[in-house]
């Protein structure tokens, strides 16, 4: 199963501002709990300050000519 994974990420902008940028993964995982995780693992050496802040059910059924 496929879960969207909202992501807030505080990023330095060009002019040194801080500002906040919103980013979308798609991840695999058997449960909203099981994606968060993932997430959470993914971004444990981010140095920026960031939040999970939305992990919903994706229609996405599979992804195709995805080899790694």
């Amino acid at each position: 199963m496929f879960y969207e994974v909202q992501v807030e990420v505080l990023a330095e902008s060009d002019t040194g501002r801080l500002k906040k940028i919103k980013e979308y993964y798609l991840v695999q995982a058997v449960s909203v709990t099981d994606a968060e995780a993932k997430m959470y693992k993914e971004f444990e050496s981010e140095q920026n300050d960031w939040d999970v802040k939305m992990v919903k059910e994706s229609k996405i059924l599979r992804v195709v000519g995805n080899e790694q």
